[in-house]
């Protein structure tokens, strides 16, 4: 059965999303599907066992589905093993049923949990050997989250300083009353930050004159584990994730495809060196524009989002070519290429602060993004 997707895959990136208040999507209907839902019952009961060994507690992951529980910081090491699941079982399906393999893929790349999804899919660890050390140290990381607050920090005009913020958030810890710290740069003007206590207020209170007259600053009033923060070295968690890693099987392969690592915003994966990057990954802040610069940049035409209702990734790329689209008012200038764009930004410096100098980001509106959950409900399997 030709689906197009076979042809295309050679120029594609597979995104893999990360933990998020909601982490069911279409699973109920993948597993009520005649063709789909053996696989899928198959990756969740695996899963279960994996995260009931880990953790010593009996999980039953097709219940939590059946029963569309809801994400709870309690439910948290649960919520990985569903997560990475569902993601593998959407990839065999993809490869059983329509000859699509990550393998043959330009490049792969995963948001906060999504980036130990890519490393099983592309071959470096087998799920347990993955999000085995994250499972079992699941626990003490959303015990973290009960004082601490997610917020948004965003401009509404020039690109945000982020060594002012970080320094900011430094002085504030540094007075000993709660840490606060950069935990993902999802943009030149978009920056989430993870903050004990009251710390978020104070840097609300002292960011005025020090970041844009246009910056402001939102809670989130949903709680987090403070993942990519050093909030975790309260617990000791990266060292004790680190001495966990050491012994896991695997690790000592290259990913394929090769892996855009959001730790270090780069290719920096190889045959063994994963172990570091996992331990950076636990207490470095996700660097979530660098890969996005980086895959527009790689020359992809397709992007293909794994995972039950993937969000970070495809709001961005979304984001961007929405953005790029008003700004260039895109019927007017469909007719040229890249390069002759790149001269029409050169001379308007409105565009410029709109993408930050970097032409690549014109390439967003001509992207492709799929959601394999939704294209698999869409076909039928040949």
């Amino acid at each position: 059965m030709d689906n197009g997707l076979k042809k295309r895959v050679g120029n594609a990136a597979f995104t893999f999303r990360g933990y998020n208040i909601s982490n069911l999507g279409r699973t109920p209907e993948l597993l009520a599907h005649p063709a789909y839902g053996p696989v899928v019952r198959r990756h969740l009961d695996d899963a279960s066992r994996i995260c009931t060994r880990v953790t010593g507690r009996k999980v039953n992951l097709l219940g939590r589905i059946h029963r569309k529980a809801k994400t709870t910081l309690k439910s948290y090491a649960q919520d990985i093993c569903l997560i990475v699941a569902v993601e593998m079982a959407q990839l065999q399906i993809l490869h059983d049923m329509y000859d699509v393999s990550i393998a043959d893929a330009k490049l792969a790349l995963g948001y906060s949990l999504g980036e130990l999804a890519a490393l099983v899919a592309c071959g470096v660890y087998t799920i347990e050997a993955a999000i085995g050390p994250l499972v079992q140290l699941a626990d003490e990381a959303s015990s973290l989250a009960n004082d601490v607050t997610l917020g948004i920090l965003f401009s509404r005009g020039p690109a945000l300083g982020q060594e002012k913020i970080a320094q900011l958030c430094l002085q504030i810890s540094n007075e000993g009353n709660g840490t606060i710290a950069i935990s993902t740069i999802l943009s030149p003007d978009t920056v989430l930050l993870m903050g004990q206590g009251d710390t978020l207020d104070r840097f609300k209170e002292r960011m005025v004159g020090v970041l844009p007259e246009t910056t402001r600053l939102r809670k989130n009033r949903n709680k987090w584990p403070p993942i990519h923060t050093p909030i975790t070295w309260q617990k000791n968690i990266p060292n004790r994730a680190s001495v966990l890693l050491e012994k896991v099987p695997g690790g000592f392969r290259a990913p394929v495809p090769p892996i855009l690592s959001c730790v270090t915003g780069g290719f920096d994966y190889n045959d063994y060196n994963s172990r570091d990057m996992l331990n950076r990954w636990v207490d470095h802040p996700q660097l979530v524009w660098d890969v996005v610069d980086k895959t527009l940049a790689s020359g992809i035409e397709t992007i293909i989002h794994v995972g039950p209702e993937p969000n970070v990734f495809p709001d961005t790329f979304r984001r961007i070519a929405l953005n790029v689209e008003t700004q260039l008012n895109s019927r007017p200038f469909a007719r040229f290429g890249v390069r002759a764009m790149t001269t029409i930004i050169r001379r308007r410096s409105w565009l410029q602060r709109l993408i930050s100098t970097d032409p690549v980001l014109l390439r967003a509106p001509y992207i492709e993004q799929i959601t394999l959950e939704d294209w698999l409900l869409d076909h039928k399997p040949g």
